[in-house]
């Protein structure tokens, strides 16, 4: 197996999954907060990636980064190279490419909290912000937990966009599922067979987690999951 790809699937994982909470938790709070098409609109913007093939949302940010568009020389500019085929670019492409698979346990774990609780918090002079830290959030920690999971292992099996993004550069953009595709193509079957285990037995123990993790179970022994 291809250690190198190894850890810079991790890595970049790790990265996608903690931006990806730091985003996803506001931007859960506020379309589960309310209704309207300005929400319904936003909610339907992030949930593009489970729709649209990885290739489409990977061409468009391929151009996106490029120098045929105004944001994509910006970004030259500032940054002195272009952000795609580096590790940068495929980090962008990860987190717009998984943001559904953080928002949506979200939204339904934030739309599920007894807003009696909230409003009973409020009334005895809690901040908003600290109503939403001390009631909301406990209580939709399974949804936390399920969005992190998710993102994660998502990220950890992303071909498409990667591809496209990042191309197949060795210690900057080639992952385990890139890692994977080139070891087919070469026929090595049994090495492809071991990486491939190493991406079934993420998957299975980050899943896992969800259902085994003390505390985040319902009474009735039910996991708290995405309905």
């Amino acid at each position: 197996m291809d250690a190198e790809a190894l850890i810079l699937t991790l890595r970049l994982a790790l990265s996608t999954t903690a931006i990806l909470l730091l985003v996803a938790v506001p931007l859960a709070w506020w379309i589960a907060s309310g209704n309207g098409w300005v929400r319904a609109l936003v909610q339907a913007a992030v949930a593009l990636p489970l729709v649209l093939p990885p290739t489409v949302i990977g061409f468009y940010l391929l151009v996106a980064m490029g120098p045929l568009t105004a944001p994509g020389r910006a970004l030259i500019q500032v940054m002195g190279h272009p952000l795609a085929f580096s590790f940068t670019g495929l980090l962008v492409g990860s987190v717009i490419y998984s943001l559904p698979f953080a928002v949506q346990p979200l939204v339904a774990g934030f739309g599920a909290v007894d807003r009696e609780y909230v409003e009973a918090a409020a009334g005895l002079g809690a901040a908003p912000g600290r109503v939403f830290w001390t009631v909301v959030l406990p209580m939709a920690r399974a949804s936390l937990l399920t969005g992190a999971v998710l993102a994660f292992t998502h990220t950890v099996g992303e071909f498409g966009v990667v591809l496209m993004l990042g191309g197949n550069i060795p210690g900057a953009t080639r992952t385990l599922s890139i890692s994977l595709y080139d070891l087919v193509q070469d026929g090595n079957y049994a090495a492809a067979n071991k990486t491939a285990l190493v991406l079934i037995g993420f998957s299975l123990v980050a899943l896992m987690a969800i259902y085994l993790l003390p505390g985040l179970r319902r009474q009735d022994g039910s996991a708290d999951v995405v309905r």
